[in-house]
């Protein structure tokens, strides 16, 4: 069994905010659990070539932008799956942090970082 806690783990600074990778590939359950904190007012473009993500969000307010430019609002309870390893843009809100917890599969080393200093997305 494992067990942690938030407060526990070590949080990676990802891009754009903060990623606390409460599971990671040499746990051994084949998929990452994490608790990410998307900093106010980023845009954040990405892509998971190598994983899916699907993102529960807990707190905070934005919108993801799909890559045809299709906006869907994010507010809590709301849960959105990159099913097709979709180029996507994250936007937090200008006020507030957006706080999801996101499920990579199959999982994350958990050292991974975007670079966004390139014109396409970001991806790992």
């Amino acid at each position: 069994m494992i067990i942690r806690r938030v407060g526990e783990v070590d949080g990676v600074k990802w891009g754009n905010g903060i990623s606390r990778r409460m599971l990671v590939a040499d746990d051994g359950m084949g998929y990452t659990l994490t608790d990410t904190t998307v900093w106010a007012g980023t845009r954040s473009p990405l892509q998971y070539r190598n994983h899916l993500e699907a993102c529960y969000c807990v707190s905070g307010t934005g919108i993801v932008i799909d890559a045809a430019g299709n906006e869907h609002r994010i507010v809590p309870g709301t849960m959105y799956a990159l099913d097709k390893h979709d180029g996507h843009y994250l936007v937090a809100s200008p006020s507030e942090d957006l706080r999801l917890i996101c499920v990579f599969s199959p999982a994350l080393n958990g050292y991974e970082r975007h670079d966004f200093g390139t014109i396409a997305f970001s991806q790992y």
